[in-house]
């Protein structure tokens, strides 16, 4: 899964992308350059594991970023600029909430929720012109043939129209599943699931939480496929260059218990509708990511399609059980080592041993 960092110029995007992903090299994405790299998703579930059973690689689900150039009305008629941000399955659009006088503000002040909704507003009109020219072609194929098919695209596209015109994303319109198939090859740009990356300055760096709540209950409310997470970019610099054992204690300093990149990778995650079970054993424990609502069948073909082909059962334990217990067997001796079939709809942080022929 790809999420592409998006904004204005000097809100700190390409900052956050190098320390969420260690990237510093630019590359192209079709004609546009840009950078694209991969983050570990954080999971303490993953770690625990990897003490239990010693094993000599413990791999992490990834999630995969690509940090756009800045967003402007000229790059937003660029074909190939536009051609890239289709090809991604959500947005991190970083918003500035940090004053700094050495770094000017494009607009000349700092004001996210303008910067939110006039990056919005582009992405909208950009859609309402795919919309029209839809529209056109498909008022002269309906005179010519006769198709109910074209008559519901039609119907559909018109109702898109009237949303985009009335300045709302398409990720706020309501349809069914078959509708979402017709539009999802046109890849509309304000359909995608938006994050938003609150970039906070260190005098506000105990406030993460307060800023994302405000923002999730002030302008997201009501607000279907959107999220919002708060970073300091200054903060997430310094933590970066730190040994693992003293970052605790440095974000304990600002009165935090986890990394707002942390907690980014995991919105982003969670955003997309993905999870992760988990395997484990002495030669690898690692999270593997699958759609919510997976069956157990599924997850097997996340591992290698011969599993899903020849899946025969999956024995299941949830993570916290098989630490508790110390492993399959005291899992196994007390019962939470349980045999499912296909359907089984698989939970986050499930641990799966699959059986095939």
């Amino acid at each position: 899964m790809k999420t592409a960092i998006i904004g204005l110029p000097m809100v700190g995007k390409t900052s956050l992308f190098t320390i969420l992903t260690g990237v510093h090299q630019e590359t192209k994405i079709g004609s546009t350059s840009a950078r694209t790299g991969v983050a570990k998703v954080p999971d303490t579930r993953l770690e625990a594991l990897g003490r239990l059973f010693e094993p000599p690689k413990v791999t992490y689900a990834t999630v995969e970023y690509v940090d756009m150039p800045a967003i402007s009305k000229e790059n937003l008629r660029d074909a190939s600029y536009l051609a890239s941000l289709r090809v991604v399955d959500a947005f991190a659009h970083v918003l500035r909430l940090f004053a700094d006088e050495t770094v000017p503000h494009e607009k000349g002040s700092v004001d996210p929720i303008r910067d939110m909704e006039d990056v919005e507003t582009e992405l909208i009109l950009s859609d309402l012109v795919v919309v029209e020219k839809r529209l056109e072609r498909l008022d002269k194929d309906r005179k010519k043939i006769k198709n109910p098919e074209l008559d519901r695209e039609f119907d559909l596209l018109v109702r898109c129209k009237a949303a985009l015109e009335d300045n709302q994303p398409l990720r706020q319109l309501t349809i069914d599943a078959d509708d979402e198939k017709r539009l999802r090859g046109f890849q509309f740009l304000s359909q995608k699931p938006v994050l938003y990356v609150l970039n906070l300055g260190e005098e506000e760096a105990a406030k993460l939480h307060t800023r994302e709540q405000e923002f999730q209950q002030g302008p997201l409310a009501g607000h279907a496929h959107t999220a919002a997470a708060a970073v300091c970019g200054k903060i997430e610099a310094e933590l970066s260059e730190l040994p693992r054992e003293e970052q605790r204690e440095y974000l304990a300093s600002y009165g935090l218990e986890d990394s707002g990149l942390q907690r980014l990778i995991t919105a982003s995650y969670s955003l997309l509708g993905l999870m992760s079970f988990l395997t484990a054993g002495e030669d690898e424990c690692r999270a593997w990511t699958i759609p919510m609502h997976s069956t157990a069948v599924k997850a097997a073909g996340a591992i290698h399609s011969d599993f899903e082909k020849k899946f025969i059962r999956a024995e299941v334990v949830n993570w916290k059980s098989l630490i508790d217990l110390g492993g399959y067997p005291g899992a196994r001796e007390k019962g939470q080592l349980r045999l499912e079939g296909k359907e089984y709809i698989v939970k986050d942080g499930d641990v799966l041993v699959i059986r095939h022929s």
